[in-house]
């Protein structure tokens, strides 16, 4: 009589030789992102950091953790996956540098149904590549099977930073007065928020199609959905180490209006001049096919500005001039003004 067989991990759902085959890969990738102070990094239980290697007399440690939202639904619709990776650093990077922040080390956690290391490998290839440019080391992370919770295709991701500065370089808002300049670094796109609206209103209200080429955003609407989100390291260390920078903003969900506030006193208003920047025509494609309010628009994008500054008055050309100098494009928005927190357009 046939010997019945007995339930197995991978019969439950679990490919545990999917998942040594994908760490065997991954160790490679994370290996390029090596950076001063990586004791040990993939493959082990945890990760090793050594933070005297970087020279800080009173280092404080500066931490965030964030995702993609639902950008991931592009990447499961075009089959494009190497770019999502980079998105989820630049979420938590650019936060850690809203403090003048070194980043350090990356986690990232990628869970799925079932793993296909093809996909989850390009993912990783990301994050690597999106680690490299924030100039930080993919350090450790977690892949995790969870049959029956995810469409087949589909995952979810997660990622942790964690960055250090000085303990006296600590930005404090206190220091932000009445005739401040706001400086805003443009953005490369949506970024990786308000991703739920801008679906609705073109994939289903517009019904256009991700693979369609549209001319006034020179690339399909897919390569535009998929632009990844800027990272601003370089920028940052360039400023931080030369100017005094009073405040930074990193404008994610909620727009400038959730997002300015939060470096402002409590009786420091901004006043926003529209017409300031070039405004990328991703942002008009959706308002106008989706009849999007103009303060809908300012609450859920970024609307072309991915990081706001706050600086005096005096050192605002020399702001400038550091930035002219990296050829990055930068404009000057408006000021900060006695008032209630908060932003005013005008």
């Amino acid at each position: 009589m046939a010997e019945k067989r007995g339930l197995t991990y991978a019969r439950a759902g679990v490919s545990i030789e999917a998942g040594d085959e994908l760490v065997r890969r991954i160790g490679p990738i994370a290996k390029a992102t090596k950076v001063p102070g990586v004791l040990a990094g993939v493959g082990g239980f945890s990760a090793l950091f050594d933070l005297t290697s970087r020279g800080y007399r009173q280092p404080v440690l500066v931490s965030s953790t964030d995702g993609v939202g639902t950008k991931l639904k592009i990447a499961f619709m075009t089959g494009i996956h190497d770019t999502v990776g980079i998105d989820l650093v630049a979420m938590g990077v650019n936060d850690i540098l809203t403090q003048g922040a070194e980043p350090l080390f990356f986690l990232d956690y990628f869970v799925c149904g079932k793993v296909n290391v093809a996909t989850a490998e390009a993912v990783v290839r990301g994050i690597a590549a999106g680690c490299r440019e924030g100039s930080c080391a993919l350090i450790g992370g977690e892949t995790a099977e969870h049959p029956g919770d995810f469409p087949k295709g589909e995952y979810d991701l997660a990622g942790f930073v964690v960055g250090v500065l000085e303990k006296k370089e600590i930005i404090d808002p206190a220091a932000i007065v009445p005739g401040d300049v706001l400086i805003g670094l443009p953005s490369s796109g949506l970024h990786s928020n308000g991703y739920s609206l801008a679906r609705k209103v073109l994939l289903e209200v517009g019904r256009m199609k991700l693979s369609r080429p549209v001319p006034e955003l020179g690339c399909t609407l897919g390569e535009e959905l998929l632009k990844p989100t800027r990272i601003y390291v370089k920028i940052a260390r360039a400023l931080f180490g030369k100017h005094r920078i009073k405040g930074a903003a990193h404008i994610t969900g909620g727009g400038i209006v959730g997002n300015l506030p939060r470096v402002l006193p409590n009786d420091r208003r901004a006043w926003i001049e529209r017409g300031s920047w070039p405004v990328p025509p991703i942002f008009d494609l959706v308002q106008k096919v989706g009849h999007v309010a103009q303060a809908e628009m300012d609450r859920t994008f970024n609307n072309g500005l991915g990081m706001i500054l706050v600086v005096g008055k005096e050192t605002a050309d020399g702001v400038l001039s550091t930035l002219n100098r990296m050829n990055e494009k930068c404009f000057i928005i408006g000021e900060i003004r006695r008032g209630t927190r908060g932003v005013s357009f005008v």
